[in-house]
């Protein structure tokens, strides 16, 4: 009985912490209320969160969309 409750806890903590989902480049620039929440939360805390996946593609993600708005405002 007693290793079926380690089993059930151990199987319980593993479920809870799942990986958060790594968005792409192309994900963000579609969904800019999902790039600028990323945006905030990672310019918010850069010590933590400059260096992961997500902060990585959602500045590529906004670079991406001020080169297309720089060339639509000039006509290209």
């Amino acid at each position: 009985m007693r290793k079926f409750s380690i089993f059930t806890v151990v199987l319980l903590l593993a479920a809870c912490s799942q990986a958060e989902r790594i968005h792409t480049v192309d994900e963000l620039v579609a969904d800019e209320a999902l790039l600028s929440q990323l945006i905030t939360e990672c310019r918010n805390n850069p010590g933590e969160l400059r260096d992961t996946a997500n902060c990585r593609n959602a500045e590529a993600a906004d670079g991406k969309l001020r080169l297309q708005r720089m060339r639509q405002s000039l006509g290209g």
